[in-house]
């Protein structure tokens, strides 16, 4: 088992990133890996801001076309192996910001994140549930751990 393995074994980085929407799914993530109940930190999930230390990026509401660029920086930014998360009803399938004029598709919005980059877990909800959001992370655990 290498080291970067060992490491990822006992304790995973998460990277939150918000594309767009409401911003109700941010707040149950940074609610499940901060606050007392779910304290994801016991279980070593550790939420960062810098791509370089990422073993999951975990993104948000609809990808904007402002945002498919950066979103794609900070993906190609996190090393090998990586997971992405797919969080909330707006990431997985454009939510209400998708068709949001009807019939007619919005001119801002880019898609589900499965069309910008490759996701390895989709988490249901609007917004969603702290236990999802950790069941997410952890069906995404197994592409880190066996890399090697």
């Amino acid at each position: 088992m290498s080291l970067k393995s060992y490491s990822r074994a006992r304790a995973v980085h998460v990277m939150l990133v918000y594309t767009g929407g409401c911003n109700g799914c941010d707040i149950e993530i940074v609610n499940c890996i901060f606050s007392p109940k779910y304290d994801a930190e016991q279980y070593k999930v550790f939420l960062t801001w810098n791509p370089r230390e990422a073993d999951v990026l975990v993104v948000t509401g609809p990808v904007t076309k402002h945002i498919v660029e950066p979103l794609k920086a900070i993906y190609e930014a996190i090393p090998e192996p990586k997971a992405v998360v797919a969080a909330g009803a707006c990431a997985t399938m454009g939510g209400v910001y998708k068709n949001i004029h009807g019939d007619i598709p919005s001119e801002e919005i880019a898609g589900p994140v499965d069309e910008i980059i490759p996701v390895a877990a989709k988490i249901p909800g609007c917004a969603v549930r702290p236990e999802d959001v950790l069941s997410g992370v952890v069906a995404a655990l197994p592409l880190l751990l066996n890399a090697d």
